[in-house]
């Protein structure tokens, strides 16, 4: 692809109508230096010198999307509590309608804390609940989507197995995608199998492995049918695995299939890259981009995210600098 056909493309981002569905999360650091080993146990003391935070898990798809420059509404569940009040405001002050956001008492606000020192990753502490919403809880999301489907040209379905993404609600945003409504998803492998027509679905190699139970994924000699033969079980138009280290894989319904070595660069953090290559290829597919143009579009900005410490995004002006 030209710079300029990129550049045209990713300037195209801005304004984009996009609703994403799925499992909130606030994002926690504490930051600080590892200087001893504790006296009580053979692990590590660090010294923290700041804390920060900022919306993640599907709230990290909308981040992306806002960078990018499309306009976002967010459908999901917090807790009543103050980390479900941060999440909703932090996501208000960014520019998302968060008009979407439910608010289920019986469940706190997801919370991953990572505790980061000298710039790498040496803890995270998990506090949620996975239990699925009441059934009054679930027909409000699912209303909340088939309202938003009559407003948007995509969805991201940003699923982590936190009780979000239910059956009722996975019928719902079938309806959407049957309505010309481009609906892409990035599930856990245990609710990938709700989501069968619609137009992308995008997991990790790991998790492709489990959903397929074949370890040809593994293989660069056997990739390329494992994932035929996934992308067919699975009944999605476009099935896109990131492989970290060795870039990206899509195969469609129509038997083509892209592949992407990935960007020389030096990675300092991943976490968080799959929302920005689902978030992107699907801002690209929106825009009219073809299959093989969005794939670049998205391999390119997890190249970039993963440069950066912590859940990051990643701007246009960035991407096109970059190229």
């Amino acid at each position: 692809m030209t710079r300029d056909r990129y550049a045209e493309l990713v300037r195209m981002f801005a304004g984009r109508r996009m609703a994403v569905v799925g499992d909130l999360m606030m994002d926690e650091y504490l930051w600080g230096r590892a200087t001893r080993i504790s006296p009580e146990s053979p692990v590590m003391v660090v010294e923290v010198d700041r804390e920060t935070s900022v919306p993640g898990g599907a709230a990290n798809v909308v981040n992306n999307l806002l960078a990018f420059g499309a306009q976002v509404r967010v459908i999901g569940l917090v807790g009543d509590d103050a980390a479900g009040e941060e999440l909703r405001e932090s996501l208000r002050a960014r520019g998302a309608d968060v008009s979407g956001i439910v608010t289920d008492s019986s469940r706190p606000t997801s919370r991953k804390t990572r505790v980061v020192a000298h710039s790498q990753q040496v803890l995270r502490i998990d506090r949620e609940q996975r239990h699925s919403p009441s059934n009054q809880t679930e027909a409000e999301l699912v209303q909340l989507c088939s309202a938003a489907m009559r407003a948007v040209e995509g969805i991201v379905i940003s699923d982590y197995d936190k009780g979000v993404l239910s059956q009722g609600l996975a019928s719902a945003l079938l309806a959407a995608a049957s309505t010309g409504v481009f609906v892409a998803a990035n599930p856990k492998p245990a609710n990938a199998r709700l989501l069968p027509g619609i137009s992308a679905l995008s997991v990790n190699l790991t998790e492709a492995q489990a959903l397929a139970q074949d370890s040809r994924f593994a293989n660069d000699d056997a990739i390329e049918a494992a994932g035929a033969e996934l992308a067919k079980s699975l009944d999605v138009e476009r099935l896109i695995v990131t492989r970290g280290a060795k870039g990206l894989s899509i195969w469609t319904r129509d038997g083509s299939s892209v592949h992407l070595p990935a960007h020389p660069v030096e990675v300092y953090d991943v976490a968080g890259a799959g929302d920005t290559v689902v978030s992107a290829l699907t801002l690209g597919l929106v825009c009219g981009a073809e299959t093989a143009e969005a794939a670049e579009i998205a391999n390119h900005a997890a190249a970039c995210v993963v440069r950066k410490v912590g859940v990051a995004t990643v701007s246009p002006d960035e991407l096109i600098a970059d190229w």
